[in-house]
């Protein structure tokens, strides 16, 4: 068991992981903001809010504190707390949301905004990431694997770990930090190794990993899923076999985040000989937030002791707007106030100096006692056009249900809104290369969304008066990627397109089909 073996043997003690499963939800979050206000007491951020006056509170019992945090600091959307902080860092400053100065930043390919966004990393995040990253290696234990499992490889499919130096500073892709600051003895599991994890050029490091892939044991695969499934696809061209199995004999165990996997998950079983455990995480480039704790639940775990503190927002019209932007005087709520199966964006407070920060994502509650989560989507990626309340979640539910009806594979897909004369209706881009009729394809989607959401079957006999479906071929979607220059690593393609960037999906699309329209 030399993966096990050799965390145990650091002296890497299970007891975070012991009090977070001993310790009530309240008790580990009260601690953590504690810590992390103390810590960043005498930085610039801590000075101008009266981190001092807030942690007085501490010693009152109750909620106080958390009470006097809420009504001293206020939310922070990215704009805000770079342009009045984090900015400063990058400029080479000290002390400003967190003490010392910060060296990395990750730039975070949100699907979201077109440009990329500068997050910290700090010494303590990283060190918290592989705290995270080492419980949930441990995690695998409750898993069904043979031993000589843990003495194979790990394939990490993560952005160039090539890091550009900007001044005072290197910025690069967080998996690229991650993986440039890993622990030596991590190193000898570590696949494609640190030479071919440099290569910038993303096609170059395909080809490269493709040509190699026989001269691995690989047992654990690390990445997003559609850039995974291009990779296999290539090495099953490659070498002539009919599965990945032949290759890696011992791949047991695919991990993944970032995107649902439901979409993927057909056509990841068809490159496979034999079944794998799916291990889902949430590693945002503001932090290693949760992980998949225990076999065939497709739920994670929030870590709730390491670096992070969460405020949860109901995402409720009163707290949002049309656009999905928070209200500065939103309801923010702790661990031990939210319910089962509401949905809530998710504030960070965090050792890589966020705070009351707003990362974008959505989540939901399933168990209140393991604090267990799954990600229904982004606040800025609901379509609701009039009162529809659709979810990515719904969204992907539907396209994997509609795509076993029709024993298709649909990896990518996207949903915009489109005004229907004075209403609405919903404009889908579908991306499959098997052979479907759209007008049957349109029909399992909606009659599925009625189905699993209640407003939109409302609404589809009231204002949402149609819905179209373009069926596409994938490789359109990954052209348009690279055609923005967002390929591979961490890249995902938005699920719900708005204005601009619709305008151009169009144009492109119009573009590369010399005008053939389905």
């Amino acid at each position: 068991m030399a993966i096990l073996g050799t965390l145990l043997k650091k002296g890497i003690r299970l007891r975070e992981m012991m009090e977070q499963e001993y310790t009530a939800p309240f008790d580990l979050q009260k601690k953590e903001l504690k810590e992390l206000l103390i810590e960043a007491d005498q930085t610039e951020f801590g000075k101008y809010y009266k981190f001092s006056t807030i942690l007085k509170e501490f010693r009152k019992g109750g909620k106080s504190f958390h009470s006097a945090f809420r009504s001293t600091v206020p939310i922070h959307t990215y704009n805000k707390i770079y342009n009045e902080w984090w900015s400063q860092s990058q400029k080479g400053k000290k002390n400003i949301c967190w003490p010392g100065r910060v060296k990395y930043f990750a730039l975070s390919s949100g699907t979201s905004e077109a440009s990329s966004k500068h997050i910290p990393v700090t010494k303590d995040m990283t060190k918290a990431i592989q705290r995270t990253s080492i419980r949930q290696i441990l995690s695998l234990s409750k898993y069904d694997l043979p031993s000589d499992f843990f003495t194979s490889g790990i394939l990490m499919l993560g952005g160039s770990t090539h890091l550009n130096r900007i001044g005072n500073y290197f910025e690069g892709d967080l998996s690229g930090i991650q993986a440039a600051k890993l622990p030596f003895w991590f190193q000898h599991f570590y696949k494609p190794g640190k030479r071919i994890a440099k290569t910038r050029n993303w096609d170059a490091k395909l080809e490269e990993i493709t040509k190699k892939a026989p001269e691995w044991n690989i047992g654990i695969i690390v990445g997003v899923p559609a850039w995974l499934q291009i990779l296999m696809e290539k090495i099953l061209e490659y070498h002539q076999v009919k599965n990945i199995h032949e290759v890696w004999p011992n791949l047991k165990v695919y991990v993944h985040g970032g995107v649902s996997l439901d979409p993927y998950r057909k056509g990841f079983e068809k490159l496979m000989g034999k079944p794998i455990h799916y291990i889902e995480t949430y590693l945002a480039s503001e932090g290693f937030l949760a992980y998949q704790a225990y076999p065939n639940r497709r739920s994670m775990r929030l870590v709730l002791n390491n670096g992070l503190f969460y405020e949860f927002v109901p995402f409720e019209d009163k707290n949002f707007d049309e656009a999905g932007e928070v209200k500065p005087d939103a309801e923010t709520l702790m661990i031990d106030e939210v319910e089962l199966g509401k949905e809530y964006a998710i504030l960070l407070s965090s050792c890589a100096g966020a705070w009351r920060y707003l990362i974008g994502d959505v989540i939901k509650f399933v168990s209140l006692e393991e604090s267990e989560i799954i990600i229904t989507g982004r606040t800025k990626h609901f379509l609701s056009l009039c009162g529809e309340h659709l979810s990515v979640d719904n969204m992907n539910k539907a396209i994997e249900l509609a795509s076993n009806d029709l024993n298709i594979e649909v990896p990518e897909f996207t949903v915009a809104g489109t005004p229907h004369g004075t209403l609405f209706a919903h404009h889908w881009f579908v991306g499959t290369d098997d052979t479907v009729d759209s007008n049957v394809l349109r029909e399992k989607i909606d009659n599925h969304l009625k189905e699993l959401n209640d407003d939109y079957a409302v609404e589809r006999s009231a204002a949402l008066r149609d819905v179209y479906v373009d069926v596409l071929p994938v490789h359109m979607f990954y052209n348009w990627m690279k055609s923005k220059g967002k390929v591979g690593g961490q890249n995902k393609f938005p699920r719900v397109m708005k204005n601009n960037q619709l305008e151009d999906w169009k144009s492109f699309i119009e573009s590369h089909t010399n005008g053939h329209h389905s």
